[in-house]
């Protein structure tokens, strides 16, 4: 392959011109269902530990500000799938949005990546519902498996959990056997988990003490617990908490990857990802201030903190209760990270950047069985030999990777010619540079065409193409300050002229896009405050994402590599874009 051929490769887009063809997969989901799944899937373990967590060691009871600023910000990426989910209701989530905008091999980049994640967030949760479990018998399932199956490995777990393996096992065939029977399995344990924390809320309520939002500094200090009062550790406290609390609300993307068995998706994706963010935010804000109204955040460290602060309080029949809504909540996350995996799988296979086996739809339970069969697995044997804490080591730097990717993708449509909507399959790296070509106008031309001098009100080729060179250069811009932000600070007066000067550049570069016109193509829904809304998205992602630690990062490069090998050796000579005629 020449390297022109190679490069047009990589840039070829899916058309989106069969959009709504028959869907092979079963198109059963209502709008109940698909919230149902959005819900279940985030409102896991993570609300009965991680409020407790970050209370006490991180934002104190200024936790609840913490949960407001993550949930503006996974706001920000949900308006985005909304819109997504409205042009394209296919399988696929954000591998999907970003194949029919920026590409082949970005779309392969995020779909590989969101299979790394889907598995790891499987296992993890598989692992931590075997630990839960486990914590019922006082510990002797996992004291029996390390003296009948001791592993003498630093590397992996110090023993193999086949109670793990079983859950995951059992979950994948529970998927494999039907979807609406899944997600009423779903949409059970999701309800007995909303019942739950409305009864924590309710009941904690009745012991709210004002005092625990102003403990003084004094006693505060003794328990290593900041400086006391609502603010303990500061603004800067309240921010690395929002880091924390924003992968909280990761899992809504379910209702995205879920569009093709859903019915009416154009409608029911984008209402369902509103109404599930909107549950969750309220479920954790609600929860985040009761449980720190009613125990000091400096006592809440542990790993199971909110039924110990019941027990603190002396209502022990409230752990238990707990203790059902973390079964019920551990359910729905299992379900949440294993049900949009092989969809993932099945709809990379179907285009052919993965191996098409993976892409075969059981007859009778019009599942991916393949695709269902082999993720379940693969999880399943990560669940049995690593520890959870090793699992969660690997972050959701695939889950931010697709935000930013979707939140620009969506940009990139909006400014696109309304005409040629339908991108040609086969783009040419040359036919981004023939007509109307922005390299090629003088000094004067350039700036009468960046700020949009004559209003033109409807998009045109050159008005596309200047506007996706201005969303390239305001992302490296972006880029370029979190780098300052992260390895800087915000306070160190040297870099104030760097700051100012890439500041003023972006905000320059923003007024333009904001000048040039948009696609008027009726939507049922669209993203507001466009394009700022979205370049706050990916400003957030970035951020999030260099907080990550190198391991992660070294992790996730080792993970992309074998991808790269599968693509460069398959995918890349094997996908369907390849054999459709201009």
């Amino acid at each position: 392959m020449s390297a022109k051929k190679f490069l047009s490769a990589l840039i070829r887009k899916k058309t989106m011109e069969n959009e709504d063809s028959e869907s092979k997969l079963e198109r059963c989901l209502g709008a109940f269902d698909l919230t149902a799944l959005g819900i279940g899937s985030t409102l896991g373990l993570g609300l009965y530990v991680l409020v407790g967590q970050v209370a006490s060691s991180t934002a104190g009871p200024a936790v609840c500000i913490s949960f407001l600023f993550a949930a503006i910000a996974s706001l920000f990426a949900a308006l985005c799938y909304a819109e997504f989910g409205a042009r394209v209701p296919k399988a696929g989530s954000a591998y999907i949005y970003s194949y029919v905008t920026v590409g082949e091999f970005i779309a392969f980049v995020i779909g590989w990546n969101l299979i790394l994640e889907y598995i790891i967030g499987t296992s993890s949760v598989a692992r931590g519902y075997s630990g839960y479990i486990d914590s019922l018998f006082n510990g002797a399932i996992a004291k029996h498996f390390r003296e009948w199956f001791p592993i003498n490995f630093t590397a992996i777990s110090p023993y193999p959990d086949f109670l793990a393996f079983t859950i995951t096992i059992a979950l994948t065939i529970m998927v494999a056997i039907g979807v609406k029977e899944s997600t009423k399995f779903n949409s059970l344990f999701t309800a007995i988990n909303l019942f739950v924390i409305s009864y924590i809320l309710i009941c904690g309520s009745f012991k709210l003490d004002f005092y625990n939002w102003n403990i003084p500094k004094n006693e505060a200090l003794s328990h290593k617990g900041g400086e006391g009062g609502f603010l303990p550790f500061g603004i800067a406290g309240v921010m690395s908490g929002a880091a924390k609390c924003f992968y909280g609300f990761v899992g809504f993307d379910v209702i995205a990857a879920s569009a093709e068995e859903a019915k009416n998706p154009k409608r029911t994706v984008p209402l369902s990802i509103i109404l599930s963010l909107l549950v969750i935010f309220l479920a954790y804000f609600g929860l985040s201030c009761v449980q720190t109204l009613i125990w000091p955040y400096y006592d809440q460290k542990g790993a199971a903190p909110l039924p110990y602060v019941f027990e603190q309080i002396g209502w022990p029949i409230a752990k238990y209760v707990v203790g059902v809504g973390a079964l019920a909540g551990l359910s729905t996350s299992l379900f949440g990270s294993m049900f949009p995996l092989p969809r993932i799988i099945y709809a990379m296979a179907e285009d052919g950047l993965i191996f098409k086996k993976l892409a075969t739809i059981h007859p009778k339970f019009k599942t991916p069985v393949n695709a269902t069969i082999l993720s379940g697995l693969f999880a399943a044997t990560l669940a049995m030999i690593f520890s959870i804490e090793q699992l969660t080591e690997m972050m959701s730097i695939g889950t931010l990777l697709a935000y930013s990717l979707v939140a620009l993708s969506v940009l990139i449509l909006r400014y696109q010619v309304d005409e040629i909507e339908v991108v040609s399959s086969n783009v040419d790296v040359e036919d981004y540079f023939i007509d109307d070509d922005p390299f090629s106008l003088d000094s004067s031309q350039i700036l009468k065409e960046m700020f949009n001098s004559n209003q033109i009100k409807k998009t045109t080729q050159m008005s596309y193409k200047i506007s996706f060179i201005l969303i390239s250069v305001i992302c490296f811009c972006m880029f370029c300050l979190n780098i300052m932000f992260k390895f800087v600070g915000f306070s160190n007066v040297y870099f104030a002229i760097p700051y100012s000067i890439v500041l003023i550049i972006m905000t320059i570069l923003i007024v333009a896009l904001i000048r040039q016109p948009q696609s008027e193509k009726r939507l049922a829904f669209r993203v507001p405050f466009l394009p700022l809304l979205p370049l706050v998205s990916v400003a957030i992602n970035m951020y999030l994402m260099l907080q990550l630690s190198w391991l992660t990062w070294i992790r996730f490069a080792v993970w992309m590599y074998f991808g790269f090998l599968i693509y460069l050796l398959y995918g890349i000579s094997n996908s369907r874009t390849r054999f459709q005629v201009k």
